[in-house]
């Protein structure tokens, strides 16, 4: 599995709401890690760069929205 440090992981710069409903990432070698901020022991999602590059570009383009 793969190791994220502590030191590593961060919060959107748009997660400041007081929702609590928030993603980290974290990068490590060619892989991202995703996890739910509130519960940064829980599981995570791990994807490579080239995947979560393609996530984002979906985000920003509101493909995903519900």
């Amino acid at each position: 599995m793969t190791e994220f440090s502590p030191a590593q992981w961060r919060k959107s710069s748009h997660s400041g709401g007081q929702s609590g409903q928030c993603v980290e990432v974290a990068q490590a070698s060619a892989l991202v890690g995703i996890r739910d901020s509130k519960d940064p022991e829980g599981g995570r999602l791990v994807v490579g760069r080239a995947a979560f590059g393609d996530l984002l570009a979906q985000a920003k383009a509101g493909s995903l929205d519900l």
